[in-house]
């Protein structure tokens, strides 16, 4: 007996230590290697001193569109997702913690009856306590801890990434807004001119100084200026009711809260762009994510092999108990250490292996969604770069040849007065004048939107610090 007994203890030892053996390789890897450039290949698209870019919607200077912003991320269907899934997350995160920990009851009851044979009416009473734990020796318990934190931080990133879409979007309706506003008021001078235009020609044709034709042609254009100005006006009507739909503030008391300046063309201020792609594309809260479900993944493949493991669990439970009996009572304690439960998988027809062959699967597929994420990240950093470069090169330009065409129409408009030039040469300078002041403003616009792209695609002032060292998201970006 006490040979089988040595050789007991010996077989339970050799399988702990094989099952911690098989513990310290039940994950794969969750580092990725990343093939990043070294540096960026479009040229950084800041000078001097530049703001931080989580600070920079404040730093426009513009109260009405961070108060669009708050109000349109505390509204966003997309943004409430979002935190219900950090929500969700979290209690899974509580869930896995405490498997990691003996689960402990409170029990109490009262029974009355006849204990044994013979004897007499008795009233028991019970209060105790009973704990079970799983030991977790093979490491599985710890592996969906980590898994269960990974989602958690996940979720977080993507809050962050909802409401920078959020943020973004409403900048793009509300600088196209501006840009629809101000060119509204150059198809209402254009209109007007037209009208006065008209009111002369028919004055001139009257008297027999212009030909019909002339007249004719001054009543036509000036139908397609009216045209034109209510086309555009219908535009910003438009643009005004997606501001509505997207911040939730009704469009009387939007409209009274705009007020953009004539000009608009107004540039945004300038936020810093690392040189490093890695620090830039590290700052991407989807790629942040992207990493965290590798993590995630991971775990569930060390999950998965540890099912294939035996399991582990202690039960143990102390009660005092009283006992009365024709008016006499006796207290007594009651306790028991044990079971030590083992739980050996022996056959399931090949379902753990299965289990285990889904889930290296869903993390092949986590790696390649992360890699290509990174890819997409340093693909809209560049792109943004771009096109910040561009039109900073077309907008001295376009400016330029706007001011020529002013200058053009104004002389045409001094031949005309003197006969030395047809109004069809007048007519013909004021359009070339319009579509060269509109362009200034189309090009004000995509050099705003461009920046709203760069600001997207460098993260939105996100950092893995705001959810690794931090139990909430605590501040908008």
């Amino acid at each position: 007996m006490i040979h089988l007994l040595y050789w007991f203890k010996l077989f339970c030892l050799l399988l702990l230590l094989g099952l911690l053996g098989a513990c310290s390789g039940i994950q794969p890897t969750q580092r990725i290697e990343l093939r990043l450039p070294p540096q960026w290949e479009a040229p950084l698209p800041h000078q001097g001193s530049v703001i931080a870019l989580s600070q920079w919607w404040d730093s426009q200077g513009d109260p009405v569109l961070v108060e669009l912003i708050n109000n349109a991320q505390s509204v966003s269907p997309t943004v409430s997702v979002a935190l219900t899934r950090v929500e969700s997350a979290r209690a899974q995160q509580v869930a896995s913690n405490a498997r990691l920990l003996p689960s402990i009851n409170a029990q109490t009851g009262v029974r009355r009856g006849v204990a044994l044979p013979g004897a007499a009416l008795a009233t028991r009473t019970d209060i105790g306590l009973g704990a079970s734990w799983e030991l977790d020796l093979t490491g599985a318990n710890r592996v969906e801890q980590s898994a269960a934190q990974g989602r958690l931080k996940a979720s977080e990133a993507l809050w962050h990434d909802a409401r920078v879409s959020v943020a973004a979007e409403v900048a793009q309706l509300y600088f196209g807004l501006e840009v629809c506003q101000a060119q509204t008021e150059l198809a209402r001078q254009d209109a007007e001119s037209h009208t006065e235009t008209v009111r002369l020609t028919a004055l001139s044709t009257s008297v027999g100084l212009t030909a019909e034709s002339d007249s004719a042609l001054t009543q036509a254009a000036a139908a397609q200026s009216a045209s034109r100005l209510s086309q555009q006006e219908a535009q910003c009507e438009i643009q005004v009711k997606a501001l509505v739909a997207l911040s939730g503030i009704p469009e009387a008391d939007l409209k009274r809260k705009i007020a953009f300046p004539k000009a608009g063309n107004r540039k945004l201020t300038q936020f810093s762009i690392e040189s490093l792609p890695v620090q830039v594309i590290s700052q991407r809260p989807d790629v942040f994510s992207a990493e965290r479900e590798v993590v995630w993944a991971a775990a569930q493949v060390g999950t998965a092999r540890a099912a294939r493991y035996p399991r582990f669990s202690l039960d143990g439970f102390i009660s005092n108990v009283r006992l009365a009996n024709s008016g006499v009572s006796r207290d007594f304690t009651l306790w028991s250490f044990g079971p030590l439960a083992i739980d050996l998988p022996l056959f399931d027809a090949g379902r753990r292996k299965a289990t285990v062959d889904f889930a290296q699967a869903a993390y092949r597929d986590a790696v390649v969604a992360y890699q290509g994420k990174v890819r997409q990240a340093v693909r809209e950093v560049e792109e943004a770069m771009v096109n910040l470069s561009s039109t900073e090169a077309r907008i001295t330009a376009t400016q330029s040849a706007a001011a020529g065409y002013a200058r053009a129409l104004s002389a045409t408009r001094a031949r005309y007065s003197q006969g030395l030039a047809s109004l069809l040469e007048v007519e013909e300078a004021r359009r070339s004048a319009l579509v060269a002041d509109n362009a200034v403003q189309v090009l004000s616009l995509e050099q705003r939107l461009a920046w709203i792209s760069l600001y997207r695609a460098a993260g939105g002032g996100f950092t893995p610090e705001q959810v690794l060292n931090s139990p909430l998201p605590i501040k908008a970006p």
